[in-house]
């Protein structure tokens, strides 16, 4: 009776002895085989550079869950204060997105909230996409106006089912002026951001900003103040904030760098995208960690050799991107380039652009010698 327990023990220990070995290494497996972290990435630029192109090339990936200017909302709900007050809740904003908590647009939506009030939601192919949208795949190239005409009607809620499904989340922001007040995530254990500063020719800027003058008009009282955007010197003094933050984002991000910056900062300059899209987009892909499929770069081509003129504000559709780029050339007056240069020098010595001299200087130059200090 005795030696017949003790063969039942011993026959038990064996079975629990094969079964650790055979669970281990799945438990084992299980851990190495972890979800990565997500790769967060902001794009950061000012209205009117080009930011919303370069924000396409990131929202068309299959990888990417992108949105554009989430911090529209913080600004139009607070636009009695100054864009160094709003700083601190654009951060918390960004800083939520990234962790897909999108609670975070409760403050600024009423509790009725649908993935349509979201600003400019139909640019975000992953807003179009399952599980945000059933009508297309995730491998499609998705325009806002389809997007917007099908897609609307799902709830908020698709918005963070759908931010926790991608292995990146990149946000195009247009209201930060110091890379400094970003310090807080960069540093955050939780996040694992990577920076792409967009800039653009001052003075292509500030024609472009001509033409949507309007549309860009609270934007622009809260970065200078209502009083500042008032009379002639009203769009320089604006120029001159923007240049200012730009030559001061640049110091902090590449001359300045704190060591957890090291390989998360890259200056990309509008005209040298324009001028070799597929080479640019390469670049930025490769520093987001992110594969440039064939189809991605049909599109990347054909949306920049288009035959269109980009005049609307938030247009990303095909244009001939390198022929609008340089429109200031023949339309902006010497007068007004002369303003533009004298309250944007340092910022052009600053990113590598030449400045012109005269009128005949600007009627002449060629657009080699114009991107000769461009070039990079």
């Amino acid at each position: 009776m005795v030696r017949s327990r003790r063969v039942q023990v011993l026959l038990i220990l064996v079975v629990l002895f094969f079964l650790l070995i055979y669970f281990l290494p799945c438990s084992n497996n299980a851990h190495t085989e972890e979800k990565p972290s997500p790769v967060h990435i902001l794009i950061l630029s000012s209205w009117r550079s080009g930011s919303s192109f370069t924000g396409q090339i990131f929202s068309q990936h299959p990888s990417v869950f992108y949105l554009m200017e989430p911090a529209w909302h913080v600004w139009v709900t607070m636009y009695q204060n100054s864009a160094k007050v709003l700083h601190m809740a654009v951060r918390d904003l960004v800083r939520s997105v990234f962790l897909c908590d999108m609670s975070v647009f409760d403050a600024y939506m009423s509790s009725q909230k649908k993935k349509s009030d979201l600003f400019q939601w139909e640019t975000s192919r992953a807003l179009c996409s399952p599980p945000a949208c059933d009508s297309f795949s995730r491998s499609d190239i998705i325009s806002a106006g389809n997007c917007k005409t099908i897609c609307g009607k799902y709830p908020f809620s698709k918005v963070e089912e759908a931010c926790k499904t991608y292995s990146h989340v990149a946000i195009k922001e247009v209201r930060f002026f110091d890379l400094k007040v970003l310090y807080p995530l960069l540093t955050d254990p939780s996040l694992n951001i990577k920076i792409i500063h967009l800039v653009r020719d001052p003075r292509a800027v500030f024609r472009s900003r001509e033409n949507t003058m309007a549309d860009l008009q609270r934007d622009t009282n809260i970065v200078v103040g209502s009083q500042k955007t008032k009379g002639e010197m009203g769009p320089y003094n604006t120029m001159q904030v923007i240049c200012k933050s730009h030559v001061e984002m640049y110091k902090a991000g590449s001359q300045a760098a704190p060591s957890f910056l090291k390989d998360r900062y890259l200056l990309v300059r509008y005209e040298d995208i324009v001028r070799d899209p597929l080479a640019r987009a390469a670049q930025m892909y490769r520093f987001a960690e992110l594969h440039f499929t064939p189809e991605l770069q049909k599109w990347v081509h054909n949306v920049t050799h288009g035959k269109g003129h980009g005049a609307q504000a938030f247009d990303i559709g095909s244009r001939d991107a390198l022929r609008v780029s340089q429109a200031w050339r023949k339309i902006l007056p010497f007068q007004k380039i002369e303003k533009v240069q004298n309250v944007c020098k340092d910022a052009m010595d600053l990113l590598g652009y030449r400045l012109v001299r005269s009128e005949e200087e600007q009627k002449n130059m060629s657009l080699d010698l114009l991107f000769a200090q461009n070039s990079s």
